[in-house]
């Protein structure tokens, strides 16, 4: 008779909630803000760090490239690092590391010193970036709890790159650009303070590290971020550019034979292959590409032929992050666990489409209030629901030792679609100016059909973009499932297959 009463009593595995999970939170936030940060906060401070350094027009581009290249070529390796040696380590180890880089980086006094601290950045921030995820997805046990937790993570996730064109602008303007690296001094000392003191350490999940893996797919995507780098820089059809794409494309089908015969694949072909999961990879690649239509060539238009002054065009987001957080908030609390990631990534991904589309009427005479800020309104609001329903989903039914690797394709996804997008709207921009040029100009330009051109670069840019945010919005119309998450990706259960796992292995 006494039975009954006692089989409902939690087992001695059963997972209890971090009472410091909300201060945990906005630790990780902190730390993810300046990753996001640094995608763009040295775009407007390149030219004053050119004047006083010395390097030339040709070099300026290293100094993203320096970044992106061991950001994006280690990703999928320092995911699954997360979840051998263990998040919280992964996390402080990212945070000093980009701390350091980033003061070396403010304290440059070559080209060569500001390149290699960019590089390290790069690095650190791929330790540092799954962490964060997979901290948010193991973090937080209830469901409701967890919403509320993405929604942040997303709000901040959505808006770091046009944070930084705003800070980086303000910066520039009012101190120095050195003051660009600085800042990360500050944020990263105040988020490893913060997680030395409140995180706990997560017990070790078993996960193994697969060496071939890792060198397949590493040396692949650095291929591939080289690759469309030189084809953005020179020309698609130099051996640097399509030479480091076809060894890419070879480095990476043999990375995906081998996940499927590895004992210990550093990416389990079940990650991806589930229909959630993959299409929220998708969607973040299309998002990457169509985010850096809006980063890059509007404000060139708003520099080069509107006048703005460089926090002037960063401020004139503003509305687009308000609107973006607002949407991550709505999406991830109240929207995602009623009707799934679904309707959230369509509709998200159809008013990308939209915005770019309405930026196509931009013009010379356009004006920010009549033909910016609707679009940019549009754009945020659509950013915000795709990231609040994508963060979720693609980490939602994992086993907590995959984690990591399963939040590090979230960010390899968008870190392949800008490299994409760096090359490819390059090259659909400089063939448009060309080509208006060529039909409506006979000898020198004028320095108005130059602006001209430029335009008609710019709005063949968006209406590309446009195009790959509606078949992003097809694509996950296609793939997802309908309904909400199953609710086994949300708590209690995977403390159970991570024992399970363990004694596998």
């Amino acid at each position: 008779m006494a039975t009954p009463k006692s089989a409902p009593a939690p087992g001695p595995s059963a997972p209890t909630a971090d009472p410091r999970r909300w201060l945990i939170l906005a630790v990780i936030c902190t730390a993810y803000l300046m990753v996001g940060l640094d995608l763009t906060v040295m775009n407007l401070a390149l030219p004053s760090a050119q004047d006083d350094l010395g390097f030339s027009d040709a070099d300026r581009q290293w100094i993203v490239t320096a970044y992106a290249l061991p950001f994006g070529s280690l990703l999928l390796f320092c995911g699954r690092l997360s979840d051998v040696i263990g998040r919280k380590e992964t996390f402080l180890g990212g945070v000093a590391g980009f701390v350091i880089a980033s003061a070396v980086g403010g304290a440059a006094n070559s080209f060569a010193m500001l390149v290699t601290a960019r590089a390290f950045q790069g690095a650190f921030a791929a330790m540092l970036a799954p962490a964060v995820l997979a901290l948010v997805a193991t973090t937080f046990i209830d469901p409701q709890e967890k919403s509320k937790a993405f929604a942040v993570f997303s709000g901040v996730a959505s808006s770091g790159a046009a944070l930084g064109l705003i800070i980086g602008g303000a910066l520039t303007s009012a101190l120095d650009w050195r003051w660009c690296m600085y800042v990360n001094v500050v944020i990263g000392g105040a988020a490893l303070i913060g997680g030395q003191m409140w995180m706990r350490k997560q017990p070790k999940a078993g996960a193994r590290m697969d060496v071939p893996g890792v060198l397949l797919a590493s040396v692949g995507m650095f291929c591939v971020v080289y690759g469309f780098s030189n084809a953005a820089e020179h020309s698609w059809s130099t051996p640097s550019a399509w030479g480091y794409l076809v060894v890419a494309a070879v480095l990476l089908i043999a990375f995906a034979a081998w996940q499927s015969r590895a004992a210990n694949p550093l990416l389990p072909p079940r990650i991806v292959l589930d229909r959630n999961r993959g299409a929220a990879y998708l969607t973040v690649f299309f998002v990457g590409i169509g985010l850096f239509g809006i980063m890059l060539f509007l404000i060139y238009f708003l520099q080069n032929n509107l006048g703005y002054s460089a926090i002037k065009s960063g401020v004139v987001l503003l509305p687009m992050i308000v609107f973006t957080t607002v949407a991550a908030g709505v999406g991830a609390v109240k929207l995602l666990p009623k009707h799934g990631p679904k309707p959230l990534i369509t509709l998200g991904m159809l008013l990308n489409a939209v915005g770019l589309a309405w930026l196509t009427q931009i013009d010379a005479h356009s004006s920010y209030a009549a033909d910016i800020l609707g679009p940019t309104l549009a754009v945020g609001f659509g950013m915000g629901l795709v990231y609040s329903a994508a963060a979720r989903t693609g980490t939602a039914g994992v086993a907590p030792q995959e984690a990591g690797i399963a939040s590090a394709c979230i960010n390899t996804g968008q870190q392949l679609g800008g490299a994409v997008g760096t090359a490819l709207l390059n090259t659909i921009a400089a063939t448009a100016a060309s080509g208006w040029l060529d039909s409506h100009v006979t000898g020198k330009p004028t320095a108005e059909q130059l602006g001209l051109a430029a335009i008609d670069g710019y709005t063949t840019v968006f209406w590309w973009c446009a195009a790959f945010f509606a078949f992003g919005a097809l694509a996950a119309g296609v793939l997802l499932r309908s309904g909400p998450l199953p609710a086994p990706a949300e708590a209690g259960a995977p403390q159970p297959t991570e024992q399970s796992e363990s004694a596998h292995s």
